[in-house]
């Protein structure tokens, strides 16, 4: 072989070389890549695989939780109402125990009663002996002149004694009966005269759309605040609440006013001092007509006709004012409809009642800025515009401030303590609770022989425990009535109060 041919089978063999090492590099490449394709596809199905795992598991997790959690919320029912069911028998076996206690304290008191009587009675007849030893002895040793003397002034002692005893009694019989027939007639007054409970205050809450609103309301410099309030005459109180202010003022028409002004401001958009005092302008107009209106209504709701149109306007104006948390506008259509069921019952003029009843605060509605009680502002302004004499009595006495000419003054001072003392009629802040029960006791102990004093059911009752070396049993019966017309003269209170005069005289004894 020639070197040429030599070169040429070199060429050949290095060219086979190239091709296999290419061959086997894409055989290579391409079993890689099967391979991986391989591994790829078989973690994706153990993946797959693991992940539907996961989801089963789960899902057997969450059955299992909630099984448990309804069988725990079952368990719990189950043993909240063993509780429920034991602290019912508990309240049961205690409301026994307590129902027990009373008898057995009541049992006592009634033998502590009767051993009081009891020994009283051994005093009693002991000290009648001795008396009676003591008068023969002395008789013993008087003239005929004496004697008859000392009878008469015996005789004349028990027939006192007697005599008390007699109108001690007349008056509980009287007392009783009249109770038992003045219940009836205010219950059946009370049933036919129903009437809602209407409470206010005297500030009014405007609520606002957004915080923003209070900047508005208050304007540059507090100018927007200062024109509203000094154009209305009320205080506008701009504080935390959300979304909301206060008007506070006390002349509840003036507060109306503002609160409707306000809210109109509020929903115009328009806050400035010129829009506010038109606004101000339009709405006491507004206010002015609804008073009209509601005195109108007021008076044909009572069935009272006839009033002059400016008594109509001052009446309507209590539709604002309340007192005790009472309206007063409704307060006086409920007194003039239980005045005219009550004189119709008792047989008295009902006119006269009615309109008696629906005027008698009419002074109310002006008290605040003239100076006087309402009883007598109101009296006079409804004399000025001719209302009945009669009328003009029963709303000027209904306070007794003057003195009642007419049973139906006294019908309507009853029936406007029966629609103040209605059970959740009226209302009084814990301040003037507590004086007017320290007033009541103040006033009892303030009588002779009074040893203390308890104001109790919400001073609706005084008791009273006296000395009883002081004070003997009719004397008790005159402190009683004596307490009781001072309360009457000297505090203003809803419905009526109970005095009860206590005496107890105790006679202990040790043995030895």
């Amino acid at each position: 072989m020639n070197q040429r041919d030599i070169g040429l089978l070199v060429i050949l063999v290095i060219g086979a070389l190239v091709v296999a090492t290419i061959l086997t590099v894409v055989f290579v490449r391409y079993y890689v890549q099967r391979y991986k394709k391989e591994q790829a596809e078989k973690a994706d199905d153990l993946i797959q695989s693991a992940s539907e795992k996961a989801k089963t598991i789960e899902i057997e997790a969450r059955d299992k939780a909630l099984r448990v959690m309804q069988d725990s919320e079952q368990e719990i029912t189950r043993r909240r109402q063993d509780i429920l069911r034991e602290d019912d028998r508990q309240q049961k076996r205690r409301a026994e125990l307590d129902h027990r206690i009373e008898r057995i304290e009541l049992r006592e008191q009634n033998l502590n009663k009767r051993q009081s009587a009891l020994d009283k009675r051994a005093n009693d007849i002991e000290k009648l002996y001795t008396d009676q030893l003591d008068e023969l002895q002395r008789i013993g040793q008087m003239s005929i002149e004496e004697a008859k003397q000392v009878l008469l002034a015996e005789a004349e002692k028990e027939a006192r004694n007697d005599m008390a005893r007699i109108i001690r009694q007349i008056e509980a019989e009287a007392r009783s009966e009249g109770d038992k027939r003045a219940r009836e007639i205010i219950t059946d007054a009370i049933q036919r005269v129903a009437s809602e409970h209407v409470v206010s205050v005297s500030t009014s809450l405007v609520t606002l759309p957004n915080e923003e609103m209070k900047g508005r309301i208050v304007g540059r410099n507090g100018r927007n605040i200062r024109a509203f309030e000094q154009a209305a005459g009320v205080d506008v109180i701009v504080d935390d609440t959300p979304e909301a202010v206060t008007i506070s003022c006390f002349d509840p028409v003036r507060r109306e006013i503002a609160r409707r002004s306000l809210d109109r401001l509020i929903l115009d958009g328009r806050i400035h001092p010129a829009h506010i005092e038109k606004i101000l302008n339009e709405e006491e107009r507004e206010v002015e007509k609804a008073i009209v209106e509601a005195g109108e209504q007021a008076a044909f709701d009572a069935g009272v006709a006839g009033i002059h149109p400016e008594v109509l306007k001052m009446l309507g104006r209590l539709k604002f004012r309340t007192s005790y948390g009472q309206n007063q506008l409704a307060h006086a259509v409920e007194v003039a409809k239980l005045s005219a069921v009550l004189a119709a019952e008792l047989g008295a003029e009902v006119e006269v009642a009615r309109a008696g009843g629906l005027l008698h605060d009419l002074g109310k509605a002006m008290d605040h800025n003239t100076e006087g009680t309402h009883a007598q502002l109101g009296s006079d302004f409804a004399r000025r515009y001719g209302v009945n004499s009669r009328v003009v009595n029963a709303m000027a006495s209904h306070h007794h401030e003057v003195e009642q000419e007419s049973i139906e003054a006294v019908i309507v001072e009853a029936a406007d303590a029966i629609s103040g003392a209605r059970p959740g009629a009226r209302r009084e802040d814990l301040e003037q609770y507590i004086k007017r029960l320290r007033a009541l006791e103040e006033i009892a102990n303030s009588f002779k022989g009074v040893q203390q004093s308890y104001a109790i059911q919400a001073g609706r009752e005084v008791r009273i425990i006296v000395q009883p070396e002081e004070i003997d049993d009719l004397a008790s019966t005159r402190l009683a009535r004596d307490i009781a017309k001072k309360v009457e003269e000297t505090m203003q209170y809803p419905g009526q109060i109970k005095v009860t005069v206590i005496r107890e005289t105790r006679a202990v004894e040790f043995a030895k």
